[in-house]
């Protein structure tokens, strides 16, 4: 089964901005990238709960994205716990209210500590770190996604189904 012009080959990208989300219990970090799937960059912080998933579909409108990258967090090893489970359900509630196809997981293993790290090397320290995290977790997440489709020519992760 085909998922788009791009599994023509390594180096093909589809053309259109993506949106990476990094859910989190109280916080979902957005990244965007540019319609030419180069460079993720922070976005948006979303408060968890009550109108999350209506933001992140107003983003997608907003934003013109052709798919939204959700992270699946897993451990080293490869298992998936309840965060992982969480994530699932919160793409899956995504997945209902955009087109087919459009919602995608992928491995976000150390997203959060990549972003941590670069922010603590930026310079960016305590209550402005905690409010950005988030973001820069996605956007993190998001490169990765675009790096692994420009490498291998295929879209990253799995397709989330919705209930439709």
């Amino acid at each position: 089964m085909s998922d788009g012009p791009a599994e023509s080959g390594a180096g093909t990208m589809r053309h259109g901005a993506r949106l990476g989300v990094d859910v989190g219990s109280v916080r979902i970090g957005v990244a965007r990238s540019d319609p030419g799937g180069i460079l993720a960059s922070p976005l948006e912080t979303v408060k968890s709960g009550r109108g999350d998933v209506d933001r992140l579909v107003a983003l997608v409108a907003e934003n013109e994205a052709i798919e939204v990258v959700v992270g699946l967090p897993t451990s080293l090893s490869g298992r998936e716990g309840p965060a992982a489970a969480s994530a699932r359900r919160f793409a899956r509630m995504l997945a209902d209210r955009l087109p087919p196809g459009m919602v995608r997981l992928y491995d976000e293993r150390l997203t959060t500590v990549t972003a941590e790290s670069g922010l603590r090397a930026g310079g960016v320290h305590g209550q402005a770190r905690r409010r950005v995290v988030d973001q820069a977790a996605a956007a993190v997440l998001l490169q990765a996604a675009l790096d692994g489709e420009r490498l291998t020519g295929r879209p990253p992760g799995e397709i989330v189904r919705g209930k439709t």
